[in-house]
């Protein structure tokens, strides 16, 4: 009973209620009085504990933020976040008597019991939550709802497991962090990241369903879809960006042949007052072969061959990191005048620049296990002997644009280091034939040689691109140059010796290796007393 007097207020109550039970149980249980009293003291502390734990329950509890408690339950805090299309139970350090959500298109709040409200993250966005205790006190929460990275954080860990990737959240952004070892791993998470966003906008947000418990508030109306898409962040470092050189082999044989054979006649006769002449002139400008002439008759006949080789071999060698585009060319450029208006409508020349050449262009991707998946594209082009004539209002003179031949091939392939390919079959066979005659005569057998020219001219050209990959690695700070060993020559050796290089100075002689010193042995000490001479 002391116990009971010095405690609170409430206790006396309790008691109080507890004695009135007793009095109330004595007439029903005069056999068992003790047993009554027990009861009733039982019920006395029972309600001492449920009054202790409501107090308890009112005080707010110092936990860490989202805290998981029993039963997956979570603790309420100032500031929650929930994953877009996923639920849970928040509980609540006080008894609820109503609540309110600030926009209902975000999340979904259902009380199930004072204790207890239940969460669905609906659409991405912030909103709040405010509860209302039994007196009538507003408790405010920030809800927050993001994308759900925790599954492609899992799926990233199953199917890249020695890279170091993270993956946050910021709003409707996924942000992709950390170390990978090439870029070819890069790009697999910046795949899965991307079919991870896409497959989110295309489900449309969550769909809420029923409460589990009676007393649900009515469904939120269905969320609006946002007007952006959720965006993919690639902040994704390379461990050790590899370096690709491309050493490139061009070679081209072009073989040139033409024949020719033509006569040119004429015949010039006079009569009297009239003159009579037959002329055949079917040669080109420049005749070779037999010729003759005899006073006013002439008579001429080319035949002529002519044979031409060309080989162009260049060797340009390109270094590019992996995942980069690196170009070379080795030619030339020239401008094309072009016509154009301005805006006020008056013609006006401008000048495009054009190259020509051998150019490469190549991106290489390193692979694992040394691997170099290498997308390149040749080119070969050259100036056209034969050019476009155009001409202009106003001037009778004509002018010629150049125009190009051009070669080119573009392929993806992978090899390994030091392995070669080559693009073959850029095979060119231009045939030209052309015939000139005098009508009727040149179709005579034999004799129709002579008024008729024959040209025929047959090019011939092959292109071949033979192209090695190699990796590099950078060089040690004292790697010796070819210049290293040079030495210029003094005066006297240019002019006296012919030299056009110097003599290295002899070298010094290596002192002689000394031999270790002995350590010297110590100097005999006298006897005690004196030392007899």
């Amino acid at each position: 009973m002391s116990t009971y007097c010095t405690a609170s207020g409430s206790r006396v109550l309790s008691l109080a209620l507890a004695l009135a039970m007793i009095g109330a149980l004595a007439p029903q249980a005069r056999g068992e009085p003790v047993a009554a009293a027990a009861t009733a003291v039982a019920a006395v502390a029972a309600d001492t504990g449920t009054a202790r734990g409501s107090r308890a329950a009112a005080r707010p509890k110092a936990t860490p933020p989202q805290s998981e408690s029993r039963a997956g339950r979570t603790e309420m805090a100032p500031q929650m976040s929930l994953a877009e299309g996923k639920s849970t139970l928040m509980r609540l350090p006080f008894a609820a008597s109503r609540m309110s959500v600030g926009d209902p298109r975000i999340a979904d709040v259902i009380l199930l019991n004072p204790n207890e409200v239940y969460l669905l993250g609906r659409s991405v966005g912030t909103t709040n939550l405010i509860l209302w205790n039994k007196s009538n006190d507003a408790t405010i929460i920030d809800l927050a709802v993001g994308i759900d990275s925790s599954s492609l954080q899992a799926r990233m860990a199953e199917l890249l497991p020695n890279e170091k990737i993270h993956v946050t959240v910021a709003g409707d952004t996924l942000i992709l962090s950390g170390m990978v070892s090439d870029v070819v791993k890069a790009d697999q998470a910046l795949s899965l990241a991307n079919a991870y966003v896409q497959r989110g906008a295309r489900s449309g947000g969550a769909t809420s369903g029923a409460a589990p418990a009676a007393g649900a508030a009515a469904p939120a109306p269905a969320a609006t879809p946002d007007a952006g898409t959720p965006r993919v962040i690639n902040l994704l470092s390379i461990a050790a960006p590899q370096q690709v050189m491309l050493e490139v082999k061009v070679a081209e044989v072009s073989k040139v042949l033409v024949d020719q054979l033509g006569a040119s006649l004429g015949i010039n006769k006079t009569i009297g007052s009239w003159s009579y002449s037959l002329l055949s002139s079917l040669l080109s400008n420049n005749p070779s072969g037999l010729s003759g002439a005899s006073k006013n008759n002439f008579f001429n006949l080319d035949a002529q061959k002519r044979d031409g080789l060309i080989k162009v071999l260049a060797e340009p060698n390109i270094m590019a990191i992996s995942g980069q585009e690196a170009s070379f060319l080795a030619g030339g450029k020239i401008f094309i005048p072009v016509s154009q208006t301005n805006n006020g409508g008056v013609p006006t020349i401008t000048l495009e620049e054009k190259e020509f050449g051998v150019a490469v262009k190549f991106t290489p991707t390193v692979l694992e296990g040394g691997r170099i998946n290498l997308k390149v594209a040749p080119e070969v082009s050259d100036l056209n002997k034969d050019g476009i004539g155009i001409t202009a209002t106003g001037i009778s003179a004509t002018a010629v644009l150049p125009s190009f031949t051009t070669r080119r091939a573009t392929t993806t392939v992978q090899l390994f280091d030091g392995q070669s390919f080559a693009i073959g079959g850029l095979i060119k066979n231009n045939v030209t034939s052309n015939i000139k005659a005098l009508p009727g005569l040149g179709e005579v057998p034999v004799l129709g040689a002579l008024f008729r020219s024959t040209d025929f001219q047959t090019d011939r050209s092959e292109l071949v691109f033979i192209i090695t990959p190699h990796l590099v690695k950078p060089l040690p700070a004292d790697y010796k140059l070819p210049t290293d060993g040079y030495i210029q020559p003094t005066r006297g050796d240019i002019f006296m010796q012919g030299k056009m290089e110097g003599s290295a100075p002899a070298a010094a002689p290596m002192p002689a290796a000394t031999a270790p010193m002995q350590p010297q042995a110590a100097a005999p000490q006298p006897a005690a007393g004196f030392d007899l001479k």
